[in-house]
């Protein structure tokens, strides 16, 4: 039997790793889309009048089995690749990208769901089965369901050619990545790597069966060296490496797959009557236009760029004294640490020491704890598809089970860059039962060497409480409908749990939990702590215009009628760059063809969200503030306003019942320095 389309018979109908085989994938897939179209067929087919129940909530409950063997290969493939991994993604996706287009232009289906719709004053709905109706008529409406039957052909085959696209841009990019290091044979090449940098370097040499040390364009690996290394020519190379890749006019290079994605997607949306991709993704969203994506954009800017200005020329001058003229990109880390060791005295290697891995992530537990009563107990009997991977069982207060926690905090091979919160399964209610979630967090932290545990950067810190925080939407879930739960929700929403728990980092009260050296276990002392606070908005106007800049280089891809006529990807790139630019351009780097936000993953017109979410949770992290940071009423409130309730009414309709009045960007701001 296939593992895949056996009922799971684990704890907590877990996925049973250890027992799936790539060769289970394809023939899972098959399977499961059949089933999936059986259910399908039974809901159009339907000889009773369409109900409610009999319709739309049929549809949202329907898939189950291909929603879970999707979510166990897409996640595996993302984060435990390889090349028969890669094989089966390509030829399973246009499977997947027909099976939906199946299910979006079934006419006897859809003419369900517009009976319901249009008789949706006669039906009593609650909030919840409102916003599920209002979904799933749009799903069907945005997707082409409305077109004639040559129109639906051509965007069936569109989406089959999005969907092996944006896979063949992750490939690629992956394939450069691990493609390169830099062996170094020269201990003196690496004066100002700090100790346990240079140590993971050496390890990783000893792993590859060489001498010396290696670095890798593997974040833990690159960021150090960038940061640390005094030899400008060094960081030169590797950060010009970094930036070229897959743009390199090889076999993994990605110039031309970016052209034939933002060209087909703008194909799609002028099919289905919008004026651009942007125009199309942003009316499900909080922005609901580009225009006004570009205005908040440029507001933020006109605020930023001056503040951005004054820092790069700081930064610029204190380059100086080292006989730089000119600051180039692969200075920017280099001076910045050390500017900011010379303004704050501190130094991010002096805070790694109270930053163990392990104490972070029951830090991080104790917060959850102290804030919405969950406790978090190691288990070993839930099954993971790599020796690193963590498992928790969740609960709460009465020991009632709340959620699968999976943690994968280190780099290797088949995992690409970044940081990400994904789901093996949702959370819904059905006969009474209140199905609970898996959820699980992949990071890319250094990993323990001979004689150190991983001893995490505070930037590293943020980044487990951000994607811990896109954790506890899934896990606090407690929606009725699939499609509706967790973290399914507008995509500039999406980010608010996410950032406002990184607020926490900063806090003294927080800090004492967890914060503790890694050797004699002292706390963190007050005068770091008082500098963390210190230093929290430095250089922040040019982290603020580095920000700005991705979102607008997005926008300048999806928001554009004549992207049909780009001829060279590099030069469209830098004039979208060019109000936000400070450093000299490098000729050998472009970012598009690296950029998987807005090509392999899901932020194509929606990179802008992270700025967006920004002014919500600074807006949100002031009540906290003024109310206590471990106020259990203000956090029981964010849980039921927010975290518990997913998707199941308009962003803002939830966010002003949790605080009580539209959010303004003068928090942001103020936290930010950019105004007093």
């Amino acid at each position: 039997m296939n593992p895949l389309l056996e009922k799971f018979k684990t704890p907590y109908t877990t996925a049973p790793f250890s027992k799936v085989k790539n060769e289970h994938f394809k023939p899972a897939f098959q399977e499961a889309i059949q089933q999936a179209k059986t259910e399908i067929d039974a809901i159009a087919n339907n000889t009773v009048a369409p109900t409610f129940e009999n319709t739309i909530e049929a549809l949202d409950f329907s898939g189950y089995t291909l929603d879970r063997i999707s979510s166990i290969f897409f996640n595996l493939n993302s984060a435990e690749t390889n090349d028969e991994i890669q094989k089966i993604a390509q030829e399973v996706s246009p499977w997947l990208s027909d099976f939906s287009n199946d299910i979006r232009l079934n006419e006897k289906l859809f003419k369900r769901v517009k009976a319901v719709y249009e008789n949706q004053s006669n039906l009593g709905l609650s909030a919840e089965q409102q916003t599920l109706l209002d979904k799933k008529y749009k799903g069907f409406a945005r997707n082409g369901a409305n077109l004639n039957d040559a129109d639906k052909e051509k965007l069936r085959s569109l989406d089959k050619k999005l969907s092996k696209l944006s896979l063949q841009f992750g490939e690629n990019l992956l394939a450069e990545t691990n493609a390169y290091e830099l062996h170094i044979t020269n201990e003196n090449e690496l004066q100002g790597l700090p100790d346990g940098a240079k140590e993971a370097a050496h390890l990783l040499a000893k792993q590859r069966k060489k001498e010396g040390w290696i670095i890798t364009l593997d974040y833990p690996s690159y960021i150090p060296f960038m940061t640390y290394i005094d030899d400008r020519e060094l960081r030169k190379k590797v950060a010009t490496a970094f930036g070229a890749r897959a743009f390199q006019n090889n076999n993994n290079d990605n110039q031309d797959i970016v052209l034939a994605i933002v060209q087909l997607r703008q194909e799609r949306a002028n099919l289905l009557g919008y004026k651009t991709h942007a125009h199309f993704v942003l009316e499900e969203r909080m922005a609901e236009t580009p225009e006004k994506v570009l205005s908040f954009s440029k507001e933020l800017l006109e605020k930023a760029k001056p503040a951005a200005q004054r820092e790069f020329k700081q930064l610029t001058e204190f380059a100086k004294k080292d006989g730089i003229e000119q600051l180039q990109k692969w200075d920017g880390a280099y001076y910045s640490e050390k500017l900011k060791k010379e303004l704050f005295d501190l130094d991010q290697e002096a805070l790694k020491p109270y930053f163990k891995l392990e104490n972070v992530i029951d830090g991080v537990f104790t917060i959850a704890g102290k804030l919405f009563d969950l406790h978090f107990k190691e288990v070993k009997n839930i099954d993971t598809y790599h020796e690193d991977v963590l498992t928790y069982e969740v609960t709460n207060v009465s020991g009632d089970f709340i959620a699968v926690f999976y943690a994968d905090f280190f780099p290797r091979k088949g995992k690409r860059n970044g940081a990400w919160m994904t789901s093996y399964k949702s959370q819904w209610q059905k006969n009474g039962d209140n199905s609970r979630p898996h959820v699980s967090i992949v990071c890319n932290f250094t990993k323990p060497t001979e004689t150190k545990p991983s001893l995490l950067t505070f930037n590293e810190v943020t980044t487990l409480f951000h994607e811990f925080g896109h954790a506890l939407h899934g896990m606090l879930a407690n929606t009725t409908y699939p499609s509706l739960s967790g973290t399914n929700v507008y995509w500039d929403f999406v980010e608010l749990p996410s950032q406002l728990l990184e607020n926490w980092c900063y806090e003294k009260e927080a800090l004492d939990l967890f914060a503790k050296h890694y050797e004699t276990n002292e706390p963190i002392p007050m005068d770091l702590v008082k500098k963390i606070k210190e230093s929290a908005s430095f250089l922040e106007g040019i982290q603020t215009l580095r920000q700005l800049s991705f979102g607008l280089l997005d926008m300048s891809w999806h928001g554009s009628e004549s992207v049909g006529t780009i001829k060279s990807v590099q030069e469209f790139e830098t004039s979208a760059f060019a109000e936000t630019q400070l450093y000299p351009d490098v000729p050998e780097n472009c970012m598009s063809t690296a950029f998987a936000h807005i090509f392999q993953g899901g932020y194509s017109s929606g990179y802008y969200s992270y700025k967006w979410a920004e002014v919500l949770d600074a807006d949100a992290f002031e009540h906290f503030k003024e109310t206590g940071i471990f106020n259990k009423e203000t956090a029981s409130k964010f849980v039921d306003h927010v975290l518990s309730q997913g998707g199941t009414e308009k962003p803002m309709t939830l966010y002003k019942r949790f605080r009580g009045k539209e959010p303004n960007a003068d928090a942001l701001l103020k936290r930010a320095g950019l105004v007093e």
